[in-house]
């Protein structure tokens, strides 16, 4: 199929849809600024200095980490969390909102991204689902309780040359240990799941009032395939965009092989024009 044709099956599936499910990956940041970390030499460009330790990603993002170094542990989120404070979500997102402004049931967001950057959009707080949890609420790291609480009161100071925390760690109002983001890491026991939870019994319950949903999957890859295999069996009329891992199976959907802003931009043309 070209992609003239492409573009004409995902518009018709726009057009008819009472629903818009959106599904994300890191690949839906990159045209706000934001790493998508892709291999290690990606995660590096964006972490010079651990680089020089040989830490990777999934070395950063794991408990032992916090225990063995909170400091580092904390350069390294305390980075994360000012970077997304301070990102302006691109054009795209306005696109996907202008869409479920059209359809009756509206949209609801599956994400596997910690950043919040739907949110910081424009989307209701109660339409995203985080499958990994969120960067902007926290944990005790002892789960010495359940609770949870927002990271909005920690303004993180960190040596970029270094990777570490300057300030004070910040700690669990409970215990008064460190306390650590509410994310799902690697080899993770000890993520308190209950937010997502209830995100994600949210989202079943739009996903069970939507007769005729289209899935627009942007930015997710293969390599931890949640976000890839949660549209597909939420479709079959999946509109896939991801510039390396776009394929799919033609009773499943559509793939465009392209960046989110520049395929969202060509579909919302597309539809303006029908």
């Amino acid at each position: 199929m070209d992609e003239v044709d492409k573009l004409k099956r995902a518009v018709s599936w726009l057009r008819d849809a009472d629903g818009v499910l959106i599904t994300a990956g890191a690949g839906m940041g990159v045209d706000s600024g934001l790493p998508d970390f892709r291999g290690a030499e990606g995660f590096w460009r964006s972490y010079p200095a651990l680089r020089r330790h040989q830490l990777t990603f999934q070395d950063m993002a794991n408990p032992r980490t916090l225990v063995k170094s909170p400091t580092l542990s904390w350069g390294f989120y305390g980075h994360r969390l000012q970077l997304y404070r301070k990102t302006v979500p691109h054009a795209g997102f306005q696109i996907l909102l202008q869409w479920a402004a059209r359809t009756s049931r509206r949209a609801a967001v599956f994400t596997s991204n910690v950043d919040g950057q739907f949110q910081r959009a424009g989307f209701p707080d109660d339409a995203v689902a985080e499958c990994h949890g969120s960067i902007h609420m926290m944990q005790c790291s002892e789960v010495c309780t359940d609770a949870l609480w927002s990271a909005a009161s920690f303004d993180p100071v960190v040596d970029e040359a270094e990777c570490r925390l300057l300030n004070a760690l910040p700690t669990c109002p409970h215990c008064g240990a460190v306390a650590r983001p509410n994310i799902l890491m690697f080899g993770d026991y000890d993520w308190i799941a209950l937010r997502t939870e209830a995100q994600e019994s949210r989202l079943n319950a739009w996903l069970a009032s939507v007769q005729r949903p289209v899935v627009v999957e942007i930015g997710a890859g293969k390599t931890i395939p949640t976000v890839r295999n949660f549209s597909e069996r939420a479709g079959p009329r999946v509109i896939r965009i991801n510039p390396k891992d776009s394929g799919i199976a033609a009773h499943r959907g559509v793939g465009f092989a392209a960046g989110a802003l520049d395929t969202l931009t060509r579909l919302n043309e597309a539809l303006d024009n029908v």
